[in-house]
């Protein structure tokens, strides 16, 4: 497999930089074997919920190895295919069971954060549908939560509704919040009023380019008044975050182009990134 290396990150932000386990076309122990020397935290993306797709107990083996080895965490990604809001009671019990297979199968990794899709299918208007669709994710996470699951373990990402729609259960069950940066942008959300109303609650934050309604680019995309926002919530916080890409290019750019703007726009932080990074 063939890379180029990167600058080491490890070390130089007041949060924990890291990026995807899919960079490159291979699995997730090579993965972490190539970045895991640049980075301080590797997302794990577990996208898929049928026991092939899952990592096996050897892989989480040598991940394990790896986090030492390369004195990194990991967060886990858990899977987009489950609902937890579905009219279908037997695809609610399944996202139970596939999280708690996953609970099981990456505890020896002690993830920083799960970061969980609460899901929505139906027309953004019908709110009946909402109501629904709301009342059945309360009851799918009470009953996950009543097996022991813990939610502050659990980060709700962001998605493409209001995320006031998830309020009521972030709350009551004390879950945190993954703050999709991109997802955000798409939606036209304030990112420092949503990062104001959540900081405390904020466990990891993906941060992505978007340019014409697409997401998941590099972050040079981004335009000058959104870097802007972005280092300012960034020297706000000192938890995760995720340079949320899934190629070399964008990741290495992206990368190039957090320390460009942090640089440009916090100054006083330049003289220990330029150190570190000689």
């Amino acid at each position: 497999m063939d890379h180029f290396p990167l600058k080491i990150y490890k070390d130089v932000y007041p949060f924990k930089l890291g990026t995807t386990s899919f960079i490159y076309q291979d699995s997730y122990v090579p993965n972490v074997r190539i970045l895991g020397k640049y980075l301080d935290e590797i997302e794990l993306l577990l996208f898929e919920s049928k026991p092939g797709c899952l990592p096996e107990k050897k892989e989480i083996d040598e991940l394990t190895i790896l986090a030492k080895e390369f004195d990194i965490t990991y967060n886990v990604h858990l899977p987009t295919d489950i609902s937890f809001g579905h009219k279908d009671p037997s695809v609610r019990k399944h996202a139970i069971e596939a999280i708690l297979r996953i609970f099981d199968l990456t505890s020896p990794l002690f993830p920083f954060t799960h970061t969980l899709h609460l899901s929505y299918y139906e027309a953004l208007s019908e709110k009946d549908n909402i109501l629904r669709w709301q009342e059945l994710t309360y009851q799918t996470v009470k009953q996950l939560i009543s097996y022991g699951v813990k939610a502050e373990e659990i980060s709700i990402e962001t998605l493409d509704y209001p995320f006031k729609w998830v309020e009521e259960i972030i709350s009551n069950f004390k879950f945190a919040v993954c703050m999709d940066v991109g997802h955000l942008i798409i939606r036209g959300t304030d990112l420092k009023s949503f990062f104001n109303k959540y900081c405390d609650n904020i466990d990891i934050i993906h941060l992505h380019g978007v340019e014409n309604g697409i997401d998941h680019l590099s972050l040079e995309s981004l335009t000058k008044e959104r870097a802007g926002e972005v280092v300012e919530i960034l020297s706000n916080f000192n938890k995760t975050v995720s340079v949320e890409v899934f190629n070399y290019d964008n990741l290495k750019s992206s990368l190039e182009y957090i320390e460009k703007i942090w640089n440009e726009l916090k100054p006083e932080s330049c003289m220990k990134i330029n150190e570190i990074l000689k």
